[in-house]
């Protein structure tokens, strides 16, 4: 019996897996010869960089003059487990001409199970393949035809074909078959009138066929028909269905020496190969992210070409076979070189791994005895650096693009500050030509000056109807400037923020600042937090739940009325780091306010118009600065704080504001002022009573506190802390004044969410109330009128009974009713403030 001699090596998750049919010999006296399949398992060592064997296995069979030989072996899906196995196709000739083959499936445990067994009476050659199945497919006689374990017969797909360049999986379709067949030329055209040249184009065409699913797919979204004269071998790098359309990256090589990228079909690269006859194409990602194309030819020799440039970056020659996978364990892909050596019989003694950056491990090669081959190494040498030079050309050329590009943005932008600053402050600016920085311009390029009015500016006059006060705060490493507008001008207009531009002409910095922007209403601020945690309730209830008399009342109202009243003025203000400015040692800043202006007519509301005025110019330098001109000095004096409201306004402007709801069920809140004037050592600030200021020693020095009384049990208290771990120690100190029993709850940010929830929330509990005790009359009332309405019932109360005889008299009974509800509510309210009174509450 004959065996074939070759080996065949195939790579299984990092490991080698060598496939050789045994000799054995004939014993005397018995009519069947033993073939043996052995396989032995190979892994890498990188201590003794070589192939170590790790396993062996072998599967033994039983045959009668016959010839036995390998006819491929890959890795496939188990259909029962999912798993990818290896699996190995055997061919055993019989002398009556008949080939049976058998697939076989190897487990870890290098035991072999036998899936398939069929038999052919012509031999496989032609594009044979393996697949999830595991299955076997092959063309014969431009037919395609395949068999799976899990039917073991041979079944025929309707489909004439001349090659097939691609098998695997596509999503939603499951396993594809890429082939090139005649072309199908449409029943209304005529073959006389086709064109020689639509002949030469169409002569041939691609198809996809679906082979779980039996059905045919467009060629064309793999690539274009044209390309199917010249392919002989395809790859699918990628495949997915975004939006139900099938969308596909291919590359492939063809007989004109050409490697081709296509994305969707349509072709976006090609790569002149450096040698004939390309056949087989694969794909490995390496450690550096690159993708890579291996290209094999009929002649033995390999290529590499990048995905990034297409371009080839190294190539052998004389190698026996090239594989892909992780086999030093880096949790990358590698290459696997295995060349040819006559002198050896293992298939392992030349070879090579690398992944075109830090990985690369070769066996004993005599480069001094193989001249070809050190040629070739001195010649792979020069394509990877012509392929480095180009990719550094590249990137060069888009480094000086991105610089030109990002140098006249800038000078754009300066540019624009400039006829900005010139513009509001009434000065003549005259605009660049377009055409000097390679621009094109939108309106008449025309170099002469523009000036916003031909009269002297008049934007003194313009500032004192807006404007009542520009200052500067600094505090910590922040800049504070603030404007302080009038009330008119507020009233008119809507979405005011602040810019803060660089006067001086800094060629290389951008004169614009970032900052941050808050209005702050003076006052407001403050008796918002008293007014949104207020109820609304009726006045003899809230004379009750306050403990106090009319006079008193009056007189509390009076004063908080007025304290509201004393300012309505806003103020705008702008933060920024303060550190870089430094570094200029004086800068000079124009202060620049945005705002929308409101237009009425007829009372109505009309689109609102941007507008941008000039506030004035602020000063800045390190003297001023280090002799704290600019900073924010809070001092005691006769038991308030000494700030000035823009002092006031810096704090809150650069700090972080929480509020919290403090509830509690059966004692009184006073020990929370008492906490605050005792152990935060509070002083109240002069401008405003309502706030205090904390001059306790350590981090929580600076800190505001507003303290409000809902009533009794319940109250707001309000911080403006410059961290979050200012809060914390505050909150800390604060729980262990408080009981147990009292609820600390966070409120929202914002006045206006504040105020309508708590008004939302005391509207519903009045009308929860309401509601449970007109409950009664209401349905007292009811019956009284559906006893009026009975049939045949005469009214007895002669004084209802005239009422309801007109329309008059009807309204009169409605008012009536209403008046006899308001009295329940009062009666009501006269109950529950009697059981108020009567409770004692304990004081903490």
């Amino acid at each position: 019996m004959l065996l074939s001699e070759r080996q065949h090596v195939l790579s299984y998750n990092g490991e080698l897996l060598v496939f050789q049919l045994s000799k054995t010999k004939h014993v005397e006296g018995a009519a069947d010869k033993t073939v043996k399949l052995c396989v032995r398992r190979m892994a890498f060592d990188r201590d003794t960089q070589l192939f170590v064997q790790m396993s062996s296995g072998a599967f033994s069979m039983r045959t009668k003059h016959s010839e036995a030989e390998i006819v491929c072996c890959d890795c496939a899906t188990h259909s029962k487990t999912g798993i990818v196995l290896p699996c190995v196709l055997m061919k055993v000739k019989k002398q009556n001409g008949v080939f049976e083959h058998l697939l076989l499936l190897l487990h870890s445990s290098n035991w072999f199970e036998q899936c398939c067994h069929f038999k052919l009476d012509y031999e496989l050659k032609e594009d044979v393949r393996l697949f999830a199945g595991p299955s076997v497919l092959w063309r014969h006689a431009n037919k395609l035809f395949y068999i799976s374990a899990d039917t073991c017969t041979v079944l025929s797909a309707p489909v004439q074909l001349s090659s097939v360049v691609w098998t695997g999986e596509i999503e939603g379709e499951g396993t594809v078959v890429l082939g090139i067949r005649a072309a199908c030329l449409p029943e209304s055209e005529d073959g006389d009138e086709f064109s020689t040249s639509d002949r030469a184009i169409w002569g041939s065409e691609f198809f996809g066929y679906a082979i779980e699913m039996q059905k045919m797919l467009t060629g064309t979204c793999f690539m274009p028909h044209a390309y199917s004269r010249v392919v002989s071998s395809v790859c699918v790098c990628k495949n997915e269905r975004p939006k139900k359309q099938l969308r596909i990256s291919a590359v492939a090589i063809t007989h004109k020496n050409q490697l081709i990228c296509f994305q969707d079909g349509v072709p976006k690269g090609v790569c002149e190969l450096p040698y004939e006859k390309p056949c087989l194409i694969k794909t490995a990602v390496t450690s550096s992210n690159d993708l890579l194309f291996i290209v094999s030819f009929s002649s033995g020799n390999v290529c590499v070409v990048r995905r990034e440039n297409l371009q080839v970056t190294s190539k052998w020659q004389k190698v026996k076979s090239v594989l892909v996978d992780d086999f030093i364990g880096s949790g990358t892909e590698q290459l696997l070189l295995l060349f040819n050596d006559d002198s050896n019989a293992d298939v392992l003694n030349m070879f090579k791994i690398m992944d075109f950056g830090k990985i690369n491990y070769e066996s004993g090669i005599n480069y001094k005895d193989d001249v070809p081959a050190a040629e070739g190494l001195q010649e792979n040498g020069l394509l990877t650096i012509q392929a480095l030079e180009t990719r550094l050309q590249a990137g060069l050329t888009c480094v000086r693009e991105l610089q030109q590009h990002l140098g006249l943005k800038k000078r754009v932008i300066l540019e624009s500050c400039r006829a900005l600053i010139d513009l509001v402050e009434g000065r003549s600016h005259i605009l660049p030509s377009a055409k000097k920085e390679g621009l094109v311009s939108l309106w008449d390029d025309v170099e002469k000056p523009y000036s916003v009015s031909k009269e002297p500016s008049s934007t003194p006059k313009l500032q004192g109807h807006f404007i009542e006060k520009l200052w500067q705060r600094v505090v910590g490493d922040n800049l504070v400037v603030g404007v302080k507008l009038t009330e008119s001008f507020c009233l008119s207009v809507h979405d005011i923020s602040l810019s803060l531009v660089m006067d001086q002409d800094f060629s290389l910095v951008s004169p614009i600042i970032e900052c941050r922007n808050k209005i702050i209403k003076v006052n407001e601020v403050f008796s918002a937090l008293s007014v949104s945690s207020c109820q609304i309730e009726p006045p003899q209830k809230k004379m009750k739940l306050d403990l106090r008399s009319k006079n008193d009342l009056k007189k509390e109202f009076h004063k908080r009325s007025s304290r509201t009243q004393l300012d309505k003025t806003n103020t705008v203000t702008a933060v920024t780091n303060l550190s870089p400015l430094l570094a200029f040692h004086r800068v000079c800043c124009a202060v620049l306010l945005h705002a929308k202006k409101q237009k009425r007519r007829n009372g109505d509301f009309l689109k609102s118009k941007r507008i941008t005025l000039f506030c004035g110019k602020i000063l800045l330098n390190m003297e001023d600065i280090s002799n704290g001109k600019y900073s924010v000095n809070m001092l005691k004096d006769n038991s308030y704080c000494t700030g000035s409201m823009e002092d006031i306004v810096a704090i809150l402007t650069v700090s972080i504001r929480f509020s919290f709801q403090i509830q509690s069920s059966d004692c009184t809140l006073t020990r929370v002022n008492s906490w605050l004037l005792g152990e935060m050592d509070c002083v109240p600030f002069k401008e405003c009573h309502d706030m205090v200021f904390s001059h306790k020693a350590g981090d929580i020095y600076g800190t505001v506190f507003s303290w409000t009384l809902k009533s009794p049990f319940e109250g707001v208290l309000t911080l403006f802390c410059r961290s979050l771990t200012v809060l914390f120690q505050c909150l800390h100190s604060l729980t262990r004044v408080l009981p147990p029993s009292c609820d600390v709850k966070l409120l929202k940010s914002g006045s206006k969410g504040i105020l309508t929830e708590q008004l939302a929330l005391a509207l519903e509990k009045e009308m929860f109330t309401s509601r449970s005790f007109l409950s009664s009359k209401e349905s007292k009332a009811e019956n009284n009128l559906t006893r009026w309405n009975e049939p045949g019932r005469k009214i007895s109360d002669p004084p209802v009974a005239s009422l309801l005889d007109s329309e008059d008299g009807v309204q009169h009974f409605r008012e009536k009713l209403q008046n006899e509800q308001e009295q329940c509510v009062l009666s009501m309210n006269e109950t529950m403030d009697e059981e108020n009174n009567q409770t004692i509450v304990p004081e903490l």
